[in-house]
């Protein structure tokens, strides 16, 4: 009879944070996959053996997240429920001293670039033929996300995200195109192209902005039918990528730049290297050039020594711009960043979630515009998934977890989920399309 000890492993691997967390996840089980070890995403069978957690240690509420779930695996772990605890990703990679002292049930820590260490500690090899390979997703099947490279050259005071991830180095555009290619074979019909900044894609390798390069060559990948944009920066924003987007009908006129202010006090003090007028030129050439694309952006409220004229500096700047789509953070001081380190986080909580508020409030009623002038339209969507009584999908203006959907009735229509339709739009609320197939 086997012993413990010897039962074949079963790995579980949770991922906390961002897209790009999800890639990083999916890249892992490829090789455990590789190695002959039963890898899974989040499941809750009874006889998982092993548990891997990769944490995100972005702002405080992220952080307390990933603290929440290792405490709760390793208590899992005291009471025999699982064998193994291991702890990847941001948070490890930044506190990792001080989480070895806090929670030693956990078996070992692993920082952001440590994939091989990990993969040697569950008795793996990193196998070099499985780069660019990724037949687990996170994701529903018909789409994934697509990490051009990794890292970040930018100071902005408020972000640790270099302090975790380094430099930034982009991936070959052969690579790139190798990777989309394999996620296409294996059912995957939109990529969303992700990195810290896509924007710097091909500088250290290319010795210039190459991201339009790749796009040309992306979109020319046989069976790919959406390819879309996500985290722009709008400093020295390389317009060619506008031409291109033109070019090819599977480029999504959708563009995701997080741009953080408006008013030159806080762009200043964050560090963002665009002034305000700067960002509003850009604004309007990007209108200019391409009428029908949907932007999306996330603002930042609560930096320190930010007033009340930022504050409508920024309403004034919704007003002004009505993006499609708009996100709001409230600031999280951390420590070791330029901002953590120069300036005291000085506006209270309560403060920072008033105006976070009263700046969706404005978003909201130019979102509910925006989407009652879609009433009676038709717009090709993509189902994610059936949900209740609706079949839910996304038209080309908007991406998952973050965007707005379109509800078909199940009882009056049948799509099935990762398939394309076209959709009449019937009506809508402030966040929400919904429409009859055509």
């Amino acid at each position: 009879m086997k012993t413990k000890a010897h039962q074949k492993k079963k790995v579980n691997v949770v991922t906390l944070g961002c897209s790009k967390n999800l890639v990083d996840s999916e890249v892992l089980m490829q090789q455990l996959k590789g190695n002959g070890i039963a890898v899974a995403h989040e499941q809750h069978e009874k006889d998982t053996n092993i548990v891997i957690v990769n944490t995100c240690g972005f702002i405080d509420v992220a952080k307390q997240e990933s603290i929440d779930t290792i405490l709760q695996y390793a208590s899992a772990k005291s009471a025999g429920a699982i064998n193994k605890l291991y702890v990847t990703g941001c948070l490890s990679q930044r506190y990792k001293d001080d989480l070895e002292k806090e929670i030693p049930e956990v078996d070992a820590y692993f920082g952001t670039l440590d994939l091989p260490f990990l993969l040697e500690e569950l008795g793996a090899n990193y196998r070099h033929e499985l780069i660019g390979e990724r037949s687990l997703l996170t994701t529903p099947a018909h789409y994934a996300y697509l990490k051009i490279s990794e890292g970040c050259n930018r100071t902005c005071s408020f972000c640790a995200i270099p302090l975790m991830r380094g430099k930034h180095v982009s991936k070959p555009i052969e690579q790139l195109v190798t990777e989309a290619k394999n996620l296409v074979r294996n059912g995957v019909k939109e990529i969303m192209l992700i990195a810290q900044e896509l924007t710097y894609y091909g500088l250290d390798i290319y010795k210039k902005r190459a991201l339009a390069d790749l796009l040309r060559q992306l979109a020319q990948v046989k069976g790919l039918e959406w390819i879309r944009l996500h985290y722009a920066y709008p400093y020295k924003f390389p317009l060619d990528v506008l031409d291109v987007m033109q070019e090819y009908d599977n480029i999504c006129n959708y563009l995701d730049m997080p741009l953080q202010h408006i008013s030159d006090h806080m762009l200043g003090k964050m560090r963002r290297l665009i002034t305000q007028q700067e960002t509003y030129d850009l604004i309007d050439r990007i209108r200019e050039k391409m009428p029908n694309i949907g932007l999306r952006t996330t603002l930042l409220v609560g930096f320190p020594d930010e007033t009340e004229a930022d504050i409508e500096a920024l309403a004034d700047f919704i007003k002004a711009s009505r993006f499609e789509r708009l996100g709001i953070f409230q600031y999280s001081h951390e420590e070791n960043t330029y901002g953590g380190q120069h300036f005291t986080d000085n506006i209270p909580a309560e403060v920072k979630a008033e105006r976070a508020a009263y700046l969706m409030d404005i978003q909201q009623d130019i979102s509910f515009a925006i989407n009652q002038q879609k009433i009676g339209k038709t717009f090709k969507v993509l189902f994610d998934r059936k949900d209740g009584s609706h079949f839910v999908g996304r038209t080309e203006y908007d991406s998952p977890e973050v965007d707005n959907e379109v509800l078909v009735d199940a009882a009056k229509h049948f799509v099935r989920v990762g398939d394309f339709a076209n959709v009449k739009i019937t009506d809508c609320s402030e966040f929400d399309l919904y429409g009859e197939l055509v």
